[in-house]
């Protein structure tokens, strides 16, 4: 995805994270918040594990992120060994914080703050931010195999996509709005013959369609599994999936 949308990054993983570092931040948010199986994103500071590093960071970067009388907490967590506990981060973050910014009468508040800074622990490095940003998540695009999918209208576009999160690769008869699809999958499959929607190479297949719409004399032709994932949604249910679909927003 990352290739696709001309963002030049450097990706490791370890501990169940992938970890992207570059230097165009914004084009990386956006292209990240396409993939499916990612649950959230977050844009950090990254400092070693010390405590005394991990303060000198979160208080540099509370700086202009905290406005006067406003209250905060600071959320710790860590894996690995370390000489103190996540309470400890948070107490002692906590203080930074407050003793970088005094005089702006800010005020710690753990239950219902109005700021949250997060610091994770992993092993020798910490890192510090403010967000996680939703993305889709779902099962990673492809790992539940190929599912035929009829693209005809707003419905079926949604339809279509809900899948796509549950992990299928499409291959797609119809021609409504596929660039929105190739949002997702640059890889899409389009099928010619659009009458068409029997495939050997296809585990079932996805229609769009309310239960109002539903015509179970046409289901019954066909042997494979049919999938109905928008069939409880009202009109006005697609028609805002469909509009968080357009601009990645899964907040």
């Amino acid at each position: 995805m990352l290739a696709t949308d001309n963002v030049e990054a450097i990706i490791s993983y370890k501990d169940a994270r992938y970890f992207i570092e570059t230097d165009h931040i914004e084009k990386c948010v956006k292209s990240i918040k396409k993939i499916f199986g990612v649950a959230s994103l977050s844009v950090v500071d990254e400092c070693t594990s010390d405590m005394n590093d991990i303060c000198k960071t979160i208080a540099e970067y509370s700086v202009n992120r905290i406005l006067d009388g406003e209250s905060f907490a600071v959320k710790a967590r860590r894996e690995g060994t370390h000489p103190y506990t996540s309470i400890d981060i948070g107490r002692e973050a906590g203080s930074a914080i407050l003793e970088k910014n005094k005089g702006m009468n800010i005020k710690v508040n753990l239950t219902n703050p109005d700021k949250k800074f997060y610091v994770e622990v992993r092993d020798n490095k910490a890192y510090v931010f403010n967000r996680y940003i939703s993305c889709p998540g779902g099962l990673p695009l492809g790992s539940q195999g190929k599912i035929s999918a009829e693209v005809y209208d707003k419905r079926g576009v949604v339809s279509a996509w809900m899948m796509m999160k549950r992990g299928c690769k499409l291959v797609v008869h119809g021609d409504y709005d596929l660039n929105l699809l190739k949002m997702y999958d640059n890889t899409l499959k389009l099928c010619s013959d659009s009458k068409n929607t029997k495939s050997k190479e296809t585990l079932g297949r996805v229609v769009g369609t309310s239960l109002d719409n539903l015509d179970i004399a046409k289901i019954s032709d066909y042997s494979t599994p049919t999938y109905f994932p928008t069939i409880g949604m009202t009109d006005a249910n697609v028609d805002e999936l469909y509009r968080r679909i357009q601009k990645s927003d899964f907040d």
